[in-house]
C-alpha cells in the first residue's frame, strides 16, 4: 500500500474496459472502512455510468472528457437525508442543518474518497479527481437528484488507465510539516521550498504560455482568480443554504 501511495498519480485518459459490480463494491467498500465522525457515516457515493446523466454532468466540470470516457463516475456527497431519516424513525430529532454538521461531514466523505482511490489504484486502476466538484454543485445535484440534506463535495473519475503520465511535482516535506508550533515561513524559506517547484522545465513553460513572470501569477491571476474564487463561492454557499444547511 505505501508503494502505491507513492506512485499515485491522476489518471485522465482510460481504456474501454468496464469497472464490474463486484470490484466497484470492493472498492466502495475500502471507502467505507475511512474513519468518520462518531461513526454515522453522513456521506453517500453516487456511481455514474449512463451515457445520459454522464452527459448532464459535464458542463458541472467545465466539460472534462473523462467524465465521460472513464469506466465510472464517482460523486462523494455529504449526506444528511438518510441519517436524519433514520433519526426521525427512532424518535430522535436531528440537528445537523448547519456549518459544523456540513463540515464534519465533508471531511468524513473526503476521507472514504482517499480511501476509494487507494484501493483502485491497488486493483490496477486509475483515478483523477475532479475539483470543479464545488464549483458548479447546483448543476450536479440536478444531474444526480440529490435531496435536501445531500451536498456533493468531491467526485473521483475511475477506469483502467490508457496512459502512464509521471508523478506530479510535490513539495519538500518540510512545506507541510511543522514540529510541535507552526513555523511561519520567512522569505528565504519561501525561496527554498519553492526553487525546485519553480525550476521545472513544465512549470516554467507554464509561465511563459500565460505571459507571466512567475509561476504564483498563473495561480492567482489565471487559474484560480479573485473574481471566480467569489463567484464560486457565493454559488456553493446559496446551494448550502438551497440544500438545507443554515450557512
Amino acid at each position: 500500500m505505501l508503494n502505491t501511495i507513492a506512485n499515485h498519480r491522476s489518471i485522465r485518459r482510460y481504456t474501454d474496459r468496464p469497472v464490474d459490480d463486484s470490484l466497484l463494491r470492493t472498492i466502495v467498500e475500502a471507502g467505507t472502512r475511512a474513519s468518520n465522525t462518531g461513526n454515522m457515516q453522513t456521506y453517500s457515493i453516487v456511481a455514474t455510468r449512463s451515457a445520459d446523466v454522464r452527459k448532464a454532468l459535464m458542463p458541472a466540470h467545465f466539460n472534462q472528457p473523462m467524465v465521460e470516457t472513464a469506466a465510472v463516475v464517482l460523486t462523494f456527497c455529504v449526506d444528511f437525508c438518510r441519517f436524519g431519516h433514520w433519526c426521525r424513525l427512532r424518535d430522535a430529532e436531528p440537528g445537523f442543518g448547519n456549518f459544523e454538521s456540513f463540515i464534519s461531514a465533508a471531511i468524513d466523505a473526503s476521507l472514504a474518497a482517499q480511501n476509494v482511490c487507494l484501493a483502485a489504484e491497488a486493483h490496477g486502476l486509475g483515478g483523477c479527481y475532479l475539483g470543479t466538484t464545488t464549483y458548479n454543485p447546483d448543476v450536479i445535484i440536478e444531474a444526480l437528484g440529490l435531496p435536501r440534506g445531500v451536498m456533493p463535495v468531491t467526485t473521483l473519475t475511475l477506469g483502467y488507465p490508457a496512459e502512464d503520465p509521471g508523478r506530479t511535482e510535490r513539495l519538500p516535506v518540510e512545506a507541510v510539516l511543522h514540529m510541535e508550533t507552526y513555523h511561519q515561513c520567512t522569505d528565504a524559506d519561501i525561496d527554498r521550498l519553492y526553487a525546485e517547484k519553480e525550476s521545472l522545465p513544465q512549470n516554467r513553460q507554464f509561465v511563459a504560455e500565460n505571459n507571466k513572470r512567475t509561476l504564483a501569477q498563473v495561480f492567482t491571476d489565471v487559474r484560480y482568480t479573485r473574481a471566480n474564487n467569489e463567484h464560486f463561492s457565493r454559488v456553493l454557499l446559496d446551494t448550502l443554504r438551497r440544500q438545507g444547511f443554515d450557512i
